[in-house]
Protein backbone atom coordinates (compact mmCIF):
# COMPACT_ATOMS: atom_id res chain seq x y z
CA UNK A 1 0.00 0.00 0.00
CA UNK A 2 1.85 3.37 -1.02
CA UNK A 3 -0.31 5.36 0.95
CA UNK A 4 0.71 6.01 4.17
CA UNK A 5 -0.89 8.74 6.26
CA UNK A 6 -4.53 8.82 6.96
CA UNK A 7 -6.56 10.94 8.93
CA UNK A 8 -8.41 7.34 10.85
CA UNK A 9 -6.48 4.24 11.34
CA UNK A 10 -9.29 1.78 12.31
CA UNK A 11 -7.50 -1.59 13.85
CA UNK A 12 -10.46 -4.46 13.66
CA UNK A 13 -12.36 -4.74 11.06
CA UNK A 14 -15.36 -6.72 12.32
CA UNK A 15 -18.98 -5.15 12.94
CA UNK A 16 -18.00 -2.41 14.76
CA UNK A 17 -14.64 -1.36 12.63
CA UNK A 18 -16.93 -1.63 9.33
CA UNK A 19 -20.23 0.45 11.05
CA UNK A 20 -16.93 3.19 11.96
CA UNK A 21 -15.47 2.61 8.68
CA UNK A 22 -19.12 3.37 6.72
CA UNK A 23 -19.81 6.54 8.59
CA UNK A 24 -16.58 8.03 8.06
CA UNK A 25 -16.09 7.01 4.19
CA UNK A 26 -19.59 8.79 3.74
CA UNK A 27 -18.30 11.87 5.00
CA UNK A 28 -15.26 11.33 2.83
CA UNK A 29 -12.89 10.51 5.75
CA UNK A 30 -9.71 9.03 5.04
CA UNK A 31 -9.68 6.06 6.94
CA UNK A 32 -7.71 2.51 7.18
CA UNK A 33 -8.85 -0.29 8.05
CA UNK A 34 -6.54 -2.77 9.56
CA UNK A 35 -7.67 -6.13 10.03
CA UNK A 36 -5.99 -9.74 10.67
CA UNK A 37 -9.28 -11.87 9.80
CA UNK A 38 -9.87 -13.83 12.72
CA UNK A 39 -13.31 -12.31 14.38
CA UNK A 40 -13.72 -13.79 17.87
CA UNK A 41 -17.39 -15.31 16.60
CA UNK A 42 -15.83 -16.86 13.67
CA UNK A 43 -16.59 -20.36 14.79
CA UNK A 44 -20.47 -19.66 15.15
CA UNK A 45 -22.31 -21.23 12.67
CA UNK A 46 -25.16 -18.40 12.54
CA UNK A 47 -25.82 -14.82 13.92
CA UNK A 48 -29.22 -14.02 15.48
CA UNK A 49 -30.96 -10.89 16.91
CA UNK A 50 -29.83 -8.66 14.65
CA UNK A 51 -32.36 -6.53 12.08
CA UNK A 52 -32.22 -8.02 8.56
CA UNK A 53 -29.77 -10.54 8.93
CA UNK A 54 -31.03 -12.71 11.70
CA UNK A 55 -30.00 -16.17 10.76
CA UNK A 56 -26.97 -15.30 8.68
CA UNK A 57 -23.42 -16.78 9.37
CA UNK A 58 -21.33 -13.74 10.99
CA UNK A 59 -19.25 -14.37 7.36
CA UNK A 60 -21.58 -13.81 5.26
CA UNK A 61 -22.38 -10.32 7.12
CA UNK A 62 -18.99 -9.29 6.99
CA UNK A 63 -18.57 -9.91 3.43
CA UNK A 64 -21.75 -7.61 2.84
CA UNK A 65 -20.73 -5.01 4.57
CA UNK A 66 -17.17 -5.15 3.26
CA UNK A 67 -18.53 -5.43 -0.06
CA UNK A 68 -20.90 -1.83 0.45
CA UNK A 69 -18.15 -0.07 2.18
CA UNK A 70 -15.69 -0.70 -1.49
CA UNK A 71 -17.68 2.15 -2.74
CA UNK A 72 -16.60 4.72 -0.58
CA UNK A 73 -13.26 5.47 -1.99
CA UNK A 74 -11.88 7.15 0.96
CA UNK A 75 -11.53 3.84 2.77
CA UNK A 76 -9.16 1.34 2.50
CA UNK A 77 -7.73 -2.09 3.79
CA UNK A 78 -4.81 -3.11 5.18
CA UNK A 79 -5.05 -7.25 5.77
CA UNK A 80 -2.52 -7.93 8.80
CA UNK A 81 -2.23 -7.60 12.40
CA UNK A 82 -1.41 -4.20 14.00
CA UNK A 83 1.56 -4.89 16.82
CA UNK A 84 2.67 -1.57 17.54
CA UNK A 85 1.71 2.18 18.12
CA UNK A 86 3.09 5.44 19.70
CA UNK A 87 2.10 9.20 19.52
CA UNK A 88 3.58 11.11 16.75
CA UNK A 89 3.78 14.99 15.33
CA UNK A 90 1.05 14.05 13.29
CA UNK A 91 -1.15 12.60 15.83
CA UNK A 92 -0.32 8.25 16.03
CA UNK A 93 1.78 6.14 14.31
CA UNK A 94 0.74 2.63 13.73
CA UNK A 95 3.11 -0.26 12.78
CA UNK A 96 2.04 -3.67 11.68
CA UNK A 97 4.14 -7.64 11.92
CA UNK A 98 4.61 -7.11 8.36
CA UNK A 99 6.95 -4.25 9.43
CA UNK A 100 4.51 -1.08 7.68
CA UNK A 101 3.90 2.03 9.37
CA UNK A 102 0.78 4.33 8.96
CA UNK A 103 -0.04 7.59 10.45
CA UNK A 104 -3.45 8.83 11.59
CA UNK A 105 -5.07 11.91 13.38
CA UNK A 106 -7.68 9.84 14.91
CA UNK A 107 -7.05 5.85 16.16
CA UNK A 108 -10.24 3.38 16.67
CA UNK A 109 -10.16 -0.16 18.45
CA UNK A 110 -12.42 -2.54 17.39
CA UNK A 111 -10.05 -5.33 17.82
CA UNK A 112 -12.76 -7.25 20.31
CA UNK A 113 -11.67 -9.75 23.07
CA UNK A 114 -10.27 -13.05 22.97
CA UNK A 115 -11.96 -15.45 25.20
CA UNK A 116 -9.96 -17.79 27.42
CA UNK A 117 -10.76 -21.27 27.03
CA UNK A 118 -11.03 -23.11 30.21
CA UNK A 119 -8.78 -26.32 30.50
CA UNK A 120 -11.59 -29.04 29.95
CA UNK A 121 -10.89 -31.05 26.69
CA UNK A 122 -13.51 -30.65 23.83
CA UNK A 123 -14.71 -26.72 25.32
CA UNK A 124 -13.26 -24.91 22.85
CA UNK A 125 -14.34 -27.06 19.68
CA UNK A 126 -18.04 -26.20 21.03
CA UNK A 127 -17.72 -22.39 21.65
CA UNK A 128 -19.88 -20.56 19.93
CA UNK A 129 -21.94 -23.95 18.66
CA UNK A 130 -23.78 -26.20 21.60
CA UNK A 131 -21.81 -24.29 24.07
CA UNK A 132 -22.46 -20.19 24.09
CA UNK A 133 -21.80 -17.60 26.13
CA UNK A 134 -25.38 -15.19 25.64
CA UNK A 135 -28.91 -15.93 25.97
CA UNK A 136 -30.14 -13.00 23.42
CA UNK A 137 -27.63 -14.22 21.08
CA UNK A 138 -28.33 -18.41 21.07
CA UNK A 139 -30.94 -18.85 23.30
CA UNK A 140 -34.11 -19.15 20.65
CA UNK A 141 -32.34 -21.99 18.64
CA UNK A 142 -31.48 -24.13 21.95
CA UNK A 143 -34.77 -23.28 23.40
CA UNK A 144 -36.28 -26.07 25.56
CA UNK A 145 -33.11 -28.31 25.57
CA UNK A 146 -31.52 -30.12 28.32
CA UNK A 147 -29.14 -27.24 29.59
CA UNK A 148 -26.04 -27.14 31.35
CA UNK A 149 -24.77 -23.90 33.03
CA UNK A 150 -21.22 -23.63 33.03
CA UNK A 151 -20.26 -20.98 35.92
CA UNK A 152 -20.45 -19.96 39.80
CA UNK A 153 -21.73 -17.12 41.63
CA UNK A 154 -23.56 -14.01 40.53
CA UNK A 155 -22.75 -14.89 37.09
CA UNK A 156 -24.61 -18.44 37.33
CA UNK A 157 -27.14 -16.89 38.86
CA UNK A 158 -28.06 -14.17 36.25
CA UNK A 159 -27.63 -16.57 33.45
CA UNK A 160 -30.33 -19.23 35.27
CA UNK A 161 -32.50 -16.40 35.43
CA UNK A 162 -32.77 -15.78 31.99
CA UNK A 163 -32.48 -19.25 30.67
CA UNK A 164 -34.88 -20.37 32.66
CA UNK A 165 -37.42 -18.53 30.45
CA UNK A 166 -36.45 -20.20 27.37
CA UNK A 167 -36.15 -23.82 28.94
CA UNK A 168 -36.89 -25.82 32.38
CA UNK A 169 -34.39 -28.48 31.82
CA UNK A 170 -31.43 -25.98 33.72
CA UNK A 171 -28.76 -27.96 35.57
CA UNK A 172 -25.70 -25.47 37.27
CA UNK A 173 -22.38 -26.66 36.77
CA UNK A 174 -20.02 -24.76 39.25
CA UNK A 175 -16.98 -26.83 38.73
CA UNK A 176 -16.50 -26.60 42.02
CA UNK A 177 -17.61 -25.00 45.90
CA UNK A 178 -20.90 -23.30 44.99
CA UNK A 179 -20.75 -19.98 45.58
CA UNK A 180 -24.40 -18.86 46.10
CA UNK A 181 -26.50 -16.49 48.77
CA UNK A 182 -29.35 -18.80 50.68
CA UNK A 183 -31.86 -16.72 48.68
CA UNK A 184 -30.23 -17.46 45.35
CA UNK A 185 -30.47 -21.20 46.36
CA UNK A 186 -33.45 -20.73 47.43
CA UNK A 187 -34.71 -19.31 43.74
CA UNK A 188 -32.69 -22.32 42.13
CA UNK A 189 -35.06 -24.53 44.50
CA UNK A 190 -38.23 -23.25 43.45
CA UNK A 191 -37.56 -23.60 39.76
CA UNK A 192 -36.19 -26.65 40.48
CA UNK A 193 -32.97 -25.64 38.97
CA UNK A 194 -30.08 -28.53 40.34
CA UNK A 195 -26.32 -27.97 41.34
CA UNK A 196 -23.67 -29.83 40.23
CA UNK A 197 -20.49 -28.84 42.10
CA UNK A 198 -18.20 -31.70 40.76
CA UNK A 199 -15.21 -30.49 38.34
CA UNK A 200 -15.84 -31.09 34.59
CA UNK A 201 -13.20 -32.99 32.73
CA UNK A 202 -14.37 -33.00 29.35
CA UNK A 203 -17.12 -32.79 26.80
CA UNK A 204 -18.23 -35.19 24.14
CA UNK A 205 -19.34 -33.88 21.53
CA UNK A 206 -20.36 -34.49 17.57
CA UNK A 207 -18.25 -31.30 15.46
CA UNK A 208 -19.32 -28.97 18.21
CA UNK A 209 -22.53 -30.36 19.26
CA UNK A 210 -22.43 -31.27 22.95
CA UNK A 211 -23.72 -34.70 24.31
CA UNK A 212 -22.45 -35.48 27.33
CA UNK A 213 -20.41 -33.81 29.77
CA UNK A 214 -17.98 -35.92 31.58
CA UNK A 215 -16.72 -34.95 35.29
CA UNK A 216 -13.09 -35.68 36.72
CA UNK A 217 -14.96 -38.72 39.22
CA UNK A 218 -15.35 -40.53 35.75
CA UNK A 219 -19.32 -40.12 36.45
CA UNK A 220 -21.37 -38.62 33.44
CA UNK A 221 -24.32 -36.03 32.53
CA UNK A 222 -26.44 -35.99 29.29
CA UNK A 223 -27.00 -32.28 28.24
CA UNK A 224 -27.99 -31.13 24.50
CA UNK A 225 -26.54 -27.60 25.16
CA UNK A 226 -24.39 -25.22 27.42
CA UNK A 227 -23.77 -21.90 28.22
CA UNK A 228 -21.08 -20.77 30.20
CA UNK A 229 -19.09 -17.79 31.52
CA UNK A 230 -14.95 -17.68 30.57
CA UNK A 231 -12.57 -14.94 31.07
CA UNK A 232 -11.03 -12.80 28.40
CA UNK A 233 -7.87 -10.53 27.49
CA UNK A 234 -8.42 -7.40 24.88
CA UNK A 235 -7.01 -9.15 21.82
CA UNK A 236 -4.72 -5.96 21.41
CA UNK A 237 -2.70 -4.70 23.99
CA UNK A 238 -1.74 -1.56 21.96
CA UNK A 239 -4.88 0.83 23.89
CA UNK A 240 -3.09 0.11 27.34
CA UNK A 241 0.13 0.85 25.81
CA UNK A 242 -0.88 4.16 24.87
CA UNK A 243 -2.61 4.66 28.30
CA UNK A 244 -6.09 3.95 27.55
CA UNK A 245 -7.34 2.77 30.92
CA UNK A 246 -9.67 -0.39 31.43
CA UNK A 247 -12.54 -1.33 33.43
CA UNK A 248 -12.71 -3.44 36.66
CA UNK A 249 -14.09 -5.92 34.18
CA UNK A 250 -11.23 -5.23 31.54
CA UNK A 251 -12.91 -3.87 29.09
CA UNK A 252 -11.45 -0.24 27.63
CA UNK A 253 -12.95 2.13 29.38
CA UNK A 254 -15.17 4.58 26.91
CA UNK A 255 -17.42 7.44 27.12
CA UNK A 256 -21.47 7.55 25.68
CA UNK A 257 -19.33 9.25 22.62
CA UNK A 258 -17.08 5.56 22.59
CA UNK A 259 -14.18 7.95 23.80
CA UNK A 260 -11.56 6.53 25.97
CA UNK A 261 -9.86 7.79 28.26
CA UNK A 262 -6.70 9.46 26.13
CA UNK A 263 -7.59 12.04 23.50
CA UNK A 264 -8.23 11.03 19.83
CA UNK A 265 -8.66 7.20 20.76
CA UNK A 266 -12.07 5.90 20.82
CA UNK A 267 -12.78 1.94 21.22
CA UNK A 268 -15.90 0.24 19.92
CA UNK A 269 -17.68 -3.26 19.62
CA UNK A 270 -16.90 -6.53 22.68
CA UNK A 271 -13.62 -4.70 23.36
CA UNK A 272 -15.19 -1.82 25.57
CA UNK A 273 -18.82 -3.33 26.22
CA UNK A 274 -19.96 -6.26 28.60
CA UNK A 275 -23.19 -6.64 26.02
CA UNK A 276 -21.70 -8.76 23.07
CA UNK A 277 -23.50 -8.64 19.77
CA UNK A 278 -23.81 -7.70 16.31
CA UNK A 279 -26.18 -4.85 17.04
CA UNK A 280 -24.42 -3.30 19.93
CA UNK A 281 -21.32 -3.38 18.00
CA UNK A 282 -22.87 -1.90 14.76
CA UNK A 283 -24.09 0.73 17.18
CA UNK A 284 -20.94 1.38 18.72
CA UNK A 285 -18.96 1.70 15.36
CA UNK A 286 -22.02 3.94 13.67
CA UNK A 287 -21.72 6.48 17.16
CA UNK A 288 -17.75 6.43 16.72
CA UNK A 289 -17.72 7.40 13.34
CA UNK A 290 -19.88 10.33 13.67
CA UNK A 291 -18.42 12.01 16.57
CA UNK A 292 -14.60 11.23 15.49
CA UNK A 293 -16.05 13.12 11.59
CA UNK A 294 -17.26 15.90 14.12
CA UNK A 295 -14.16 16.59 15.47
CA UNK A 296 -12.53 16.50 12.48
CA UNK A 297 -15.17 18.82 11.42
CA UNK A 298 -14.37 21.08 14.18
CA UNK A 299 -10.51 21.21 13.60
CA UNK A 300 -11.13 22.50 9.84
CA UNK A 301 -14.02 24.61 9.70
Amino acid sequence: MNKKEFEVIIIGGSYAGLSAAMALGRSLRKTLVIDSGKPCNRQTPHSHNFLTQDGSTPKEIAEITKNQIKKYNSIKFYDGLAVGGKRSNKGFEITTLKGDTFTAKKLVFAAGIKDLMPNIKGFSECWGISVVHCPYCHGYEIRNKNTAIIANGERAFHLASLVNNLTKDITILTSGAKEFEDEQLEKFKQHHIEIIEKEISEIEHQNGQLEKIIFKDGSTKTFDCAYASIPFEQNSTIPTELGCKLTEHGHIEVNVMQKTTEEDIFACGDNSSRMRSVALAVSGGNITGAVINNELTQDFF
